[in-house]
């Protein structure tokens, strides 16, 4: 540990690591209101669709005409998962897993907010 206090590098990427994975996270909780809004606007439509009756009389393409939100609300999900969005709500995990994954090779590794952990050298005997 004593390395890691007198080393201006590792402090500088600890720094710079937890800076942008803070910065990622604003963006990231707008995504995940949005993916939460769109997801309970079509569990609402799905349902609305459902418990209608004239959905069963009638072909599914009327059905789904005759239900304009939960259509639009559909389509805006699939949309969403088509643009990345399953990746845009978990992008810090993705880049702390990804930097622990490198940082095995120096025998460290990071929390979810980019803070280095040390872990102790192995004895060589």
């Amino acid at each position: 540990y004593a390395c890691y206090a007198s080393s201006p590098d590792l402090k500088a990427f600890e720094r710079r690591l937890t800076e942008y994975i803070a910065c990622l996270q604003p963006a990231t909780g707008r995504w995940r209101m949005i993916l939460i809004v769109v997801s309970v606007c079509t569990a609402t439509g799905a349902w609305n669709w459902l418990i209608d009756p004239e959905t069963q009389k009638v072909s599914f393409f009327t059905s789904l005409w005759n239900h304009p939100f939960f259509t639009i609300s559909c389509i805006t999900l699939i949309g969403l998962f088509f643009a990345g969005i399953h990746k845009r709500v978990v992008a810090p995990s993705i880049i702390a897993a990804r930097c622990r994954t490198v940082l095995a090779e120096y025998n460290m590794s990071c929390d979810d907010t980019g803070k280095l952990i040390l872990k102790p050298r192995p004895h060589v005997q």
